[in-house]
């Protein structure tokens, strides 16, 4: 008893401590770091926007008004290879619409009033999303997104058109390879991320089935099809956590090995007797 009394009076654990307060210099410097190394890409756009076709004030609106890349290349390169055009619209779409899933998280995190949110919507993007969130507090992250974003949508946009505008002395931008640049530095960026297990099985899991699909469906549908991966992956591993947990509960309402007619007493000195 006396035992039990110590244990219900123990003072409880003392709470985490708050994490470390990140100067602004290093704030700042990771979003410029991010924000030109992802804005010059915007020349591989330019680029290969002019090659498939579309013109120049086409090519600058879609980086003025669209602004992510990914849905961006996805639609320039399905109308490149002779894709249908409602096809490579929805490829685009569906790409761009993670984005509301990142402002749903953000609203949150950079708690702006509402006449601000449109405005830092249009800036909702993969790079400032990361950006912000891996920031220790709300400041830090309004800074960070708002030096990513201000970076990246002006030299993504200026970029874009010194591309549109030099597409021609390039001569075939299929030779020069510039389509996959985009695609490379995203991946390069979200590679380190990916660090839980349920992350990187959803990441490869897309990658397999675009590797399938791709001779098999018309162009800009197999990315569409990797978009399955995630609820795929998370189906399997809800089932696998529900099965964890109905397994601990048998266990712990399983009878005790103990055999029957025995009883543990504990006194004060804590020495066991039968």
């Amino acid at each position: 008893m006396a035992e039990q009394t110590e244990i219900r009076t123990s003072p409880r654990a003392a709470a985490p401590p708050p994490p470390p307060a990140k100067p602004d210099s290093a704030v700042v410097r990771d979003a410029l770091g991010v924000g030109v190394a992802v804005g010059l890409s915007g020349f591989a756009f330019g680029v290969t926007s002019a090659g498939a076709g579309l013109g120049l004030l086409q090519t600058c609106a879609l980086s003025l008004l669209v602004f992510t890349g990914a849905s961006q290349f996805a639609l320039v390169g399905a109308l490149a290879a002779g894709g249908n055009p409602f096809t490579a619209a929805a490829g685009a779409f569906f790409l761009g619409a993670r984005n509301a899933f990142y402002g749903l998280r953000l609203s949150a995190v950079l708690g702006y009033r509402a006449r601000i949110r449109p405005l830092a919507a249009h800036w909702i993007i993969d790079e400032t999303s990361a950006v912000a969130l891996a920031q220790p507090d709300r400041r830090t992250a309004r800074l960070g997104f708002t030096v990513t974003g201000l970076t990246l949508y002006t030299l993504w946009n200026l970029t874009t058109l010194i591309g549109a505008l030099g597409a021609g002395a390039l001569g075939d931008t299929d030779a020069w390879g510039l389509d996959a640049a985009a695609p490379a530095v995203f991946v390069a960026l979200l590679a380190p991320m990916l660090k839980d297990g349920v992350e990187r099985a959803a990441a490869g899991l897309a990658v397999v089935l675009v590797l399938v699909t791709l001779p098999l469906l018309p162009t800009g549908v197999p990315v569409l099809v990797s978009a399955l991966a995630a609820p795929a992956v998370l189906l399997v591993q809800g089932r696998r956590e529900r099965a964890a947990g109905s397994g601990a509960v048998r266990a712990a309402a399983a009878p005790s090995a103990r055999p029957e007619g025995t009883a543990e007493l504990r006194d004060a000195t804590g020495e066991d007797r039968a």
